[in-house]
């Protein structure tokens, strides 16, 4: 077992943290699938038992709009603040010129499972679904031709930048237990789809900034680029970066520097760089999450199992430093480690007051070391350390620091 990461941290001699992610209150429990929002107060979120939330308030109040179907409505997207668009399954698409204060069925064509959908202008939109699926309308939605995908796996996602240019992604296990990944392209409005990449990785989410620049997230917890329109795809996050293999659900970028990307175990990680650099924010829980939508860099809501909504109002957690100086610590502790519990990485923080030799070792329920962390010489300060339990089943453990005289144990809980 290792460590993926140990850094000494600069102490700040006056810091500002304002909130990062909160719960909201959605009135429901059922699973919420997908999240828009056409301003920073106004948006709408659907999921499991045809349940359709909306808020004015930024999220303070959520209000059921129930249209009277069980049916699971899986995805939604927002034109202009006046008109929006849902599908779910068995076909159903749902459309709004009212800012969503009611809904109208429209013939989709088709009783497959609708996932996603993606309008580039008021008439151009696409629709994903199961068994490569794919609907488009010119119309606004008054209509709904089926398109010739060319492939058999479930599409799961799907945006266009414009009327002509779009990319679906999606997987399936066929045989079970051996998922394949796809990529689809378009750049005639899906008059012809062209297979990009097929691999083992189930793609669950995409987001395109333009025609050119684009994600993928998905299952393994990666996350992939392209800078050239799907021909060349560079790994930023997941396995192929010595990160957790979390799935990933849902990616939403601002601009071509910030983005967002949420999955199992509430993971919420956040990127300013464009995704060179994935930060994981802590969220508060360890239900999935499976969509996220950003109107700015401030204002964020995520969505997922349970009815669970978090918003932020500061981009997930912003720290004001007011002067800065460094500072050594004068005592020896032993933090507990967050979050507890936890599945499969948290993050355990110690300081040491003088140089000392340290170790910090975890041991399970029977005193069976199972893990080093940390045996060397440190000099005084304050340290984090992510440990990774992927190998370990779930159960309570113990994480014991000693430095020179000093010893502390602490218990925490991996659930998976």
């Amino acid at each position: 077992m290792r460590a993926l990461k140990i850094s000494l941290l600069v102490f700040i001699l006056s810091i500002t943290v304002s909130a990062q992610w909160y719960l909201q209150q959605s009135g429901t429990n059922n699973s919420l699938y997908g999240v828009a929002f056409t301003d920073s107060l106004s948006g709408t979120a659907v999921g499991g038992n045809g349940i359709i939330i909306r808020t004015t308030d930024g999220g303070e109040n959520w209000i059921s709009n129930y249209i009277g179907t069980n049916t699971h409505l899986n995805g939604i997207c927002f034109i202009d603040s006046l008109t929006g668009f849902i599908v779910g399954n068995s076909g159903t698409i749902l459309k709004t010129i009212d800012k969503g204060n009611s809904w109208i069925s429209q013939t989709s064509g088709t009783n497959y499972n609708l996932n996603a959908v993606s309008f580039s202008d008021a008439n151009f939109g696409t629709a994903v679904g199961y068994l490569g699926i794919i609907i488009r309308t010119t119309d606004a939605g008054s209509t709904w031709v089926v398109q010739a995908s060319g492939t058999f796996p479930e599409l799961y996602d799907v945006c266009f930048t414009n009327e002509n240019t779009g990319t679906a992604v999606g997987g399936q296990s066929i045989p079970p237990g051996s998922p394949v990944g796809i990529i689809l392209r378009t750049t005639n409005g899906g008059t012809d789809w062209i297979t990009q990449d097929i691999d083992y990785n189930m793609k669950l989410g995409v987001y395109f900034i333009d025609s050119n620049i684009g994600w993928w997230v998905g299952q393994g917890g990666y996350i992939y680029k392209t800078t050239n329109g799907g021909n060349n795809w560079i790994c930023q996050a997941g396995p192929c970066q010595g990160g957790p293999s979390d799935w990933l659900y849902d990616i939403h970028f601002i601009n071509e520097s910030i983005g967002y990307s949420v999955g199992v175990n509430g993971r919420i990680l956040r990127t300013t760089d464009g995704g060179n650099e994935w930060i994981l924010q802590p969220s508060g829980t360890n239900q999935t999450m499976f969509g996220v939508y950003f109107t700015d860099e401030n204002y964020g809501t995520a969505v997922g199992g349970d009815g669970i909504i978090l918003r932020t109002t500061n981009g997930g957690g912003v720290i004001t430093f007011l002067e800065e100086q460094s500072f050594i610590p004068n005592e020896f502790s032993l933090s507990q480690n967050y979050p507890n519990p936890f599945n499969p990485t948290t993050s355990l923080q110690y300081a040491i007051g003088s140089r000392q030799y340290v170790t910090l070792k975890v041991y399970d329920n029977l005193g069976n070391e199972v893990a080093t962390l940390v045996n060397e010489e440190k000099p005084a300060g304050e340290y984090e350390v992510e440990f990774d339990c992927n190998a370990l089943p779930s159960g309570i453990y113990f994480y014991q620091l000693k430095a020179g005289s000093y010893s502390d144990t602490k218990k925490m809980i991996l659930l998976k």
